[in-house]
């Protein structure tokens, strides 16, 4: 069976049902084949369970401190299952919800693999039924990454697991190791260690420092240097500086955030070993997995029923069959594109996890946009200045824009305003006052560079931030803008305040 097409979409994850959706709106035939999970990696074993449990267990842990606020709790137990199970209906609800859009936007889905024949033809082999092809116009390859696998502790499917078994455990473990201090880490740390399991969190590798062009003409700072966590057989030749292992969490977020977030995850009880390198693994008492680690006091040895493994992701792009329509991947597999998300093969596409920009849903969501409005002849152009990026840990970080010293690299001289949320009434109301909002402006212009926030809803208040960022917004703008009080947004303004040195209730 043959069919033609204006735009087959390869991957129905955020970014191909985001540009699949947009690419019909624009009144083109569209196709989008998927060969596992429809809604991807997000919603089906990433950000949506992984919110799920980070929510319910953040509210068990509201209800363990309900006697701030004069309310007596007595015999609250954890239904485990039930939790599992609410998880399970939240993202069948949702991924149905996706098949819904597709559907009512005229998209085929096929459920199936699918690889390149030529720039313009794909085979694919469907989960039901003949292999058939499809002949495209154009081409989206949106498919998405995997997860990266630590030399000497593979993955078992038990004890020895990714996110993805993580967010599949049937009983809470006494004992758990995560390896690796990214998001994903702190975040299913935080989600475990709030239903009681002990937890030891440390570094993995080393850190490396090397030019990366694709983020230089991104932020248009020849200088500017990339630093990515990496296990040992992933390291790449060419030029790079080898640091110390890794001596602080969230290595891409602001310095001052990931300070933050080691403070306040080590009061919440997880055991935090940095500058700690995982050496392997080997079989201990009872069924126990052994972690051998080396880090500043030497070789160590940590015991546990489970081990999570979160080191990044890979781009999913080694069978495509990339090499017969001569696209090109780089030496960790990431296709290059322009801010069209345009490859070097005309018609072909690429966006999401594929490509070396920030391995976010709502990053792919927008250069889905971008590819659809690009093929249907529109001028739509990528920009990352004001990408979001948000842990969801409590407190919550959230960060948009430069980092002090990537300001610096950029030649900026700036001005720097904090507000700690202790000097907001709405978060003194709350009990929950631990954190700061830091917005960083250039002191010739004003204009607002990067906005850091750590505390309650800092997910939701970055946004004040990213819209005001997105129109070249002055930190005077949000100084002098009217919010209701009492709320939490306050403390956007007052940190504005107090880039002029003019802040109101510190």
């Amino acid at each position: 069976m043959s069919e033609s097409v204006d735009v087959a979409v390869i991957g129905a994850g955020p970014g191909g049902y985001v540009a699949a959706i947009r690419a019909a709106q624009l009144g083109l035939a569209t196709a989008v084949i998927e060969r596992e999970f429809v809604g991807g990696t997000c919603l089906n074993i990433g950000c949506i369970p992984s919110k799920a449990l980070l929510d319910a267990t953040h509210l068990l842990a509201q209800i363990r401190r309900a006697s701030t606020f004069g309310i007596r709790t007595a015999g609250v137990e954890v239904d485990f299952a039930a939790m599992q199970a609410h998880k399970a209906k939240v993202v069948r609800m949702l991924t149905t919800g996706v098949r819904g859009l597709l559907r009512r936007h005229g998209v085929r889905l096929i459920e199936g693999s699918a690889r390149f024949e030529g720039p313009h033809r794909l085979l694919i082999e469907p989960q039901e039924g003949a292999v058939e092809r499809l002949e495209a116009d154009n081409v989206i390859i949106a498919t998405g990454s995997v997860e990266a696998e630590l030399p000497g502790v593979p993955f078992d499917g038990g004890r020895i697991v990714s996110s993805r078994g993580a967010l599949e455990f049937d009983a809470v473990p006494e004992r758990l190791v995560v390896v690796g201090g990214g998001y994903i880490g702190l975040e299913l740390g935080s989600v475990y260690a709030r239903l009681g399991a002990r937890v030891e969190l440390g570094g993995l590798g080393r850190q490396e420092v090397r030019d990366d062009p694709d983020r230089a003409a991104r932020t248009g700072c020849a200088e500017l240097r990339q630093v990515r966590i990496v296990p040992a057989q992933d390291r790449e030749t060419g030029p790079l500086d080898v640091l110390e292992m890794m001596d602080r969490l969230l290595p891409e977020m602001d310095r001052e955030l990931a300070a933050a977030a080691a403070k306040f995850l080590g009061e919440q009880g997880l055991h935090l070993h940095l500058q700690t390198r995982v050496t392997g693994v080997e079989e201990g008492e009872g069924g126990d997995v052994v972690v051998l680690a080396d880090g500043p006091d030497g070789p160590g040895r940590f015991s546990a029923e489970r081990v999570l493994v979160s080191i990044g992701r890979r781009p999913a792009t080694s069978e495509l069959g990339l090499e017969r329509v001569g696209i090109e991947t780089d030496a960790r597999g990431f296709i290059a594109v322009d801010h069209g998300m345009r490859t070097q093969v005309p018609g072909v596409y690429a966006i999401g996890d594929v490509v070396a920009t920030p391995m976010l849903a709502h990053v792919a969501m927008d250069e889905g946009v971008v590819a659809a409005e690009c093929i249907a002849g529109q001028s739509a152009a990528m920009e990352y200045d004001a990408v979001p990026a948000v842990v969801y840990t409590a407190p919550e970080l959230a960060s948009v824009g430069l980092r002090e010293e990537d300001a610096e690299l950029r030649g900026h001289r700036i001005k720097v305003g904090r507000f700690p949320f202790r000097g907001n009434g709405r978060a003194r109301a709350k009990d929950e006052v631990e954190g700061w909002v830091k917005i960083i402006a250039d002191a010739d212009s004003d204009v607002i560079l990067g906005v850091h926030c750590v505390g309650p809803e800092a997910g939701h208040l970055i946004h004040e931030a990213v819209v005001a960022m997105g129109y070249g917004g002055y930190a005077e703008d949000l100084a002098l803008t009217s919010h209701a009080h009492p709320t939490l947004a306050e403390a956007f303004k007052e940190a504005a305040l107090a880039v002029h040195g003019r802040p109101l209730h510190i």
